[in-house]
């Protein structure tokens, strides 16, 4: 019996379904693998986590969260808990992690659309009106350093990698990158979503926004959010489309959102996150251990990671964009 089809088995008996389970294959992320199952006429999302699961009080805070933004309008699929009312399950054997959630048929969205910088303005300014102040993580313990801290020199591995020269160049330029970087003020931070790239803000059949993927929830500093958001949509490599960030912003602004981005430190969370995110590919790539499936997942997101992260010109460029208005 495959894993998948013991995993099915264990969710078929936990959610006392009584209709045949059809499974197949959807997106997958750095932390964790989507299975579409149709149960009848049913159609759900199965995650599997890999590595360690969400705590008790971080599943909590995402479920009220996910509740503030569904009352302000925002769209998710919703979490089902099983019949015992777990919203997290662990497969029996020492298997995977489990969450399931409605089934949302999505597509990327239109970044040629002329509207589609507007409505993400929109949206995030909507998520951060209904976001609660935050100044620890979920169950306690400062802002975790993963937005806010860069990875020191040393920390970078050394290998005989197709990708090992083009990290000691970007490496380089890192001093200047990062200069600014740096906690936030805790009087900023509410509670964010920290994760709102492309492939978590999807289109549904009508071309309403769908957030997805909630998992790594906590508290951040608005602007910091926004400008992450604003290079996670518009800057694919060497150039950035400053119309559509200008037209981003201020429509995120427009629509009474808290943040602003007006100094160098408000890149923190983008540049801390994409290099510590790039820090744990390049281990997972050279992990010897690590499952194929695993190594060959981080070598794609390096050549990925080393190709989107900015230059110190980019960042003055859409500093002075932005802090002008």
């Amino acid at each position: 019996m495959s894993v998948v089809t013991e995993l099915v088995a264990y969710v078929r008996e936990a959610f006392e379904w009584d209709a045949d389970v059809v499974v197949s294959a959807g997106p997958r992320g750095a932390l964790g693998q989507i299975w579409r199952l149709e149960v009848g006429p049913a159609r759900y999302a199965l995650k599997e986590i890999f590595g360690e699961p969400p705590s008790e009080a971080l599943l909590e805070a995402e479920l009220a969260f996910a509740r503030r933004a569904a009352e302000a309008g925002v769209r998710l699929p919703a979490s089902h808990p099983d019949r015992a009312g777990r919203h997290l399950l662990s497969a029996p054997g020492g298997g995977p992690w489990l969450r399931l959630y409605d089934w949302v048929d999505l597509r990327p969205v239109d970044l040629a659309a002329r509207a589609t910088p507007r409505e993400l303005g929109a949206l995030l300014a909507r998520l951060h009106r209904c976001a609660p102040a935050a100044t620890t993580e979920a169950g306690g313990g400062p802002p975790d350093a993963w937005y806010h801290r860069v990875p020191a020199r040393q920390e970078w591995p050394r290998a005989d990698a197709p990708w090992a020269g083009r990290l000691a160049d970007r490496l380089a330029t890192l001093p200047e990158l990062c200069a600014a970087v740096a906690p936030a003020d805790p009087a900023e931070l509410v509670v964010c979503h920290r994760d709102l790239h492309p492939e978590n803000v999807l289109a549904d059949p009508t071309g309403a926004l769908v957030v997805v993927d909630w998992d790594n929830l906590g508290p951040a500093a608005p602007g910091r959010e926004l400008a992450r958001a604003l290079f996670d949509w518009f800057c694919d490599g060497p150039d950035a489309d400053l119309d559509a960030m200008r037209a981003m912003y201020e429509a995120y602004v427009r629509d009474g959102g808290p943040g602003r981005i007006t100094r160098a430190a408000d890149f923190s969370m983008l540049l801390a996150s994409r290099l510590n995110f790039l820090l744990v590919q390049t281990r997972v790539a050279l992990d010897p251990g690590a499952e194929p499936r695993h190594r060959d997942w981080a070598e794609r997101e390096i050549e990925e990671s080393l190709r989107i992260l900015p230059t110190p010109r980019l960042l003055a460029d859409v500093l002075a964009l932005t802090a002008s208005r």
